[in-house]
């Protein structure tokens, strides 16, 4: 026998599982956030080690400044809308 429930979107009457979709988007900011943390951290890095003199393992250093100094600012900053 067929299976005649709906499986289409909400407005069809198909159930969501909220929270989950609510775990998902908090985990895609955070990644979102946290990765651009990241790239900048590594353009700081990149440009320090590149245009001055001061070398692979200073720039490495201010990579994992930069990264801890931002990791700190923005644990706290909200993601979500209540």
């Amino acid at each position: 026998m067929a299976d005649h429930s709906p499986t289409g979107p909400v407005e069809l009457g198909a159930q969501m599982d909220y929270a989950e979709h609510d775990k998902t988007y908090q985990r895609f900011i955070a990644l979102a956030k946290y990765g651009s943390l990241f790239c900048v951290a590594l353009m700081i890095a990149m440009a320090f080690g590149f245009f001055t003199s001061a070398g692979f393992f200073s720039a490495t250093i201010l990579f994992i400044i930069v990264c801890a100094v931002g990791g700190y600012l923005l644990r706290d900053v909200p993601t979500h809308i209540t």
